[in-house]
């Protein structure tokens, strides 16, 4: 088959390797959709930065892959072969008291690995995966809405849930890429009234607006958006969420989070400065850390999404076939649309 590589540097190369075997517990996937997260692109396809959770150790990329089962080994005994499946990204060890709450992502175990990081993920044709890590996609959703919730989607999720987004409330999202998109959907799904985007790229702008993940998206340049969002928010937003990681941006969104309202902080990387008794204590804010979700909120979110007849794949602009895996990433490394996807349906 063939696979995806991302030795740095901006390049991308495409190999021949051996079709992957399942062993006990392991389930081979037929890929159908995998996105392109703007982790790849920070901490792999532009240069290797990451140590640790975040080291890429030369494997297959991508780590937002759906697909179907095509193939299980011994023990497997919950999918069947054509079950239609989400990946969760990161395989952990099932024992230490993150996994155990369903947090894989925070696994503390040096057997942690993440797909497309430390273990072949979905920018191929096929998949190994366990099968603990699998979760059955719902079949009123796509595989490209699948593979928007791998990591996206789910970690938008996570974030509304942690601030407890409640029906009427309003929500401020600074930095409206492809997780500020599905931010926006969702909170307007889970019954926000009115959501205000920050974002300095007016075709960010302009996708957000169309797709109506927000009702007014104001153009950002280094933070200098406060006396707009005063004007339109008032007090502030009882919940805003960042999802830029630019430090003004994360500012921007803790000064614009009402009195005794929420901020979630989602958005990788930034260095915040921040007047923590005038902007935080006085004004008694709860601020959160997001890192993706446990596979029982994604389970969950699935099981939304159909309810609700909210498509993840819209915020997808931009598909390509495997062999064009490439251009794929040069468009995605522009920052200037949605989601990214390599497509195999």
């Amino acid at each position: 088959m063939r696979g995806v590589y991302l030795p740095g540097g901006r390049r991308v190369d495409l190999r021949d390797v051996p079709d992957p075997e399942p062993g006990p517990g392991q389930v081979v996937v037929d890929v159908k959709a995998s996105t392109i997260c703007g982790s790849d692109l920070r901490a792999i396809y532009r240069e290797h930065l990451g140590e640790g959770p975040e080291a890429y150790q030369d494997v297959i990329g991508g780590h937002e892959p759906c697909g179907q089962v095509l193939e299980v080994g011994p023990g497997v005994e919950r999918l069947r072969v054509g079950d239609r499946v989400v990946v969760y990204h990161i395989s952990g060890c099932g024992q230490c008291d993150e996994c155990r709450r369903g947090y894989q992502i925070s696994c503390t175990s040096s057997r942690r690995r993440a797909y497309g990081w430390q273990r072949d993920g979905g920018h191929a044709e096929r998949l190994l995966a366990e099968e603990r890590d699998l979760l059955v996609l719902p079949e009123s959703l796509t595989y490209l809405d699948g593979a928007c919730v791998a990591c996206g989607f789910a970690t938008a999720y996570e974030a509304l849930c942690r601030v407890a987004l409640a029906g009427g409330e309003q929500v401020l999202v600074t930095g409206l890429g492809p997780v500020g998109l599905a931010v926006g959907m969702l909170a307007a799904a889970m019954g926000a009234p009115w959501v205000i985007g920050t974002d300095p790229s007016p075709e960010r702008r302009a996708l957000a607006r169309d797709l109506g993940a927000v009702d007014v998206a104001v153009e950002s340049d280094d933070g200098e958006v406060d006396g707009e969002l005063d004007d339109l928010l008032g007090d502030g937003a009882e919940v805003t969420v960042d999802c830029s990681g630019v430090g003004a941006a994360q500012l921007t969104a803790l000064r614009h989070t009402r009195r005794h309202g929420r901020c979630a902080l989602v958005g990788e990387g930034g260095t915040l400065t921040v007047e923590v008794s005038e902007v935080i204590i006085h004004r008694q804010l709860t601020v959160h850390g997001s890192w993706v979700a446990p596979t029982w909120r994604m389970a969950e979110l699935l099981e939304r999404l159909a309810r609700w007849d909210l498509h993840p794949e819209r915020v997808v602009t931009d598909r390509f076939a495997l062999d064009d895996a490439a251009r794929a990433y040069e468009v995605a490394d522009v920052g200037a649309g949605g989601k990214v996807g390599i497509v195999r349906e």
